[in-house]
């Protein structure tokens, strides 16, 4: 093994706290951390100034970051909320969005903007859970009905959009109905996880011993959530799965064990949210910025003209659905509901990465998508905060909204 060298490591750590931090100079500017961070990287990378390669020590905590933000989106899953109306009218609003996401994959392929269809739409389906919840928050909305609603339709974009890269473009060459089965084992085994954790947790000796350890420097929960979280990627990718799978499906077994109050600790998820955030997920989004080709989004007029096709294509996919909630809502809320379901970018970076390494889609579709994924983090949610506080008839604080 060669000597590691752990200055590139040592820049995009140090992107990752400026970025945040500078914005934290200037509180007015309501600009999400994540896009200043992939941005800085596309400065500091191989397009721009050149400061800096994606090496192995950056490699190993990026794709730890990605781990660590699927994780936590699906920490955030109440999967106990799904259930009657609300679940019937999260599915039905999926639908709809999963079939206008077809609709635009197969007409961005007719237009020559992009190839693969399927993977297009899969894309276009999704939305970020991330940004959605502290928007929410923000707003005062998670807790009522708009906002369990817009976060279980979240959830559910979340969860199938994943499910469905996985089951299409894993990276496996396997058929359909392999693909299927080791679905099928993969559910298995975090049914038996979520069993085996939950007997191990309601045993009087082994619950004192995370009491007693849990606020030490041993911080037992923070470890065996980080163990939980490996093993469930380590699984996923023996069975030939994507780790994005299996990351998520760690935060959902942990967001169920997590109901029971006498089982958990108040501050556990915020401990858990500061490791990832901390950490490890800036490196994945300035990584990213690292990554992207610039050079093969400006190469030719039709990729730029290409992003705000994407941007449009996001609104129609995933915005239009919201109209389902006419009944029930005023417009500004079903307006701000369309807006925060057509913000993605997490997803997408994963999604046009494995593209990519499947020969699928090229650079610049790539580099459109991120750039209309950008596009769509910076805007949608800030609009959406807009019409909530006029709603309410408050001004939206001001701060750094932090996607996940």
């Amino acid at each position: 093994m060669g000597e590691l060298d752990f200055q590139n490591l040592l820049i995009v750590a140090a992107a990752g706290f400026a970025a945040p931090f500078a914005l934290g100079l200037v509180p007015k500017l309501r600009l999400p951390a994540v896009v200043l961070e992939i941005v800085i990287g596309i400065v500091i990378g191989p397009a721009v100034l050149g400061w800096v390669e994606v090496d192995d020590p950056v490699e190993v905590m990026a794709l730890v970051g990605l781990a660590f933000l699927l994780f936590l989106a699906g920490l955030e899953i109440d999967i106990s909320a799904l259930r009657g109306r609300l679940l019937r009218s999260a599915l039905l609003g999926f639908a709809v969005s999963l079939a206008l996401a077809v609709a635009a994959g197969f007409a961005l392929d007719l237009a020559g903007i992009a190839d693969e269809p399927l993977l297009i739409a899969v894309i276009l389906a999704s939305t970020s859970l991330g940004v959605v919840v502290p928007v929410l928050a923000d707003g005062g909305e998670a807790r009522t009905g708009f906002g369990q609603l817009v976060i279980a339709a979240a959830s559910i974009a979340d969860f199938a959009s994943i499910l469905l890269l996985t089951l299409l473009f894993s990276g496996e060459a396997t058929g359909l109905d392999a693909k299927l089965i080791l679905i099928g084992l993969f559910v298995l085994a975090i049914a038996a996880v979520a069993l085996a954790v939950a007997g191990a947790e309601h045993s009087r000796r082994i619950s004192a011993a995370l009491v007693r350890l849990q606020d030490t420097s041993a911080q037992i929960r923070v470890r065996g959530a980080f163990v939980l979280l490996i093993g469930m990627v380590a699984l996923a990718e023996q069975l030939g799965l994507e780790l994005i799978l299996g990351a998520f499906a760690a935060g959902a077994i942990l967001n169920h064990l997590d109901m029971d109050d006498a089982m958990t600790h108040p501050e556990f998820r915020s401990k858990l949210a500061a490791v990832g955030f901390g950490v490890f997920i800036p490196v994945f989004f300035v990584t990213s910025g690292v990554r992207f080709d610039l050079d093969a989004l400006f190469a030719e007029s039709s990729a730029i003209m290409a992003v705000p096709a994407f941007l449009a294509a996001l609104l129609v996919a995933r915005g239009l659905p919201a109209l389902l909630y006419r009944r029930e809502f005023d417009d500004r809320r079903v307006l701000a509901a369309g807006l925060l379901q057509a913000t993605s970018l997490p997803f997408i970076v994963a999604a046009t990465a494995i593209g990519q390494d499947l020969d699928l889609i090229d650079a610049a579709t790539s580099a459109g998508f991120i750039a209309a994924g950008l596009l769509s983090v910076l805007l949608f949610p800030l609009i959406a905060v807009t019409l909530l506080a006029r709603r309410s008839g408050a001004k939206p604080s001001p701060g750094v909204v932090e996607p996940a």
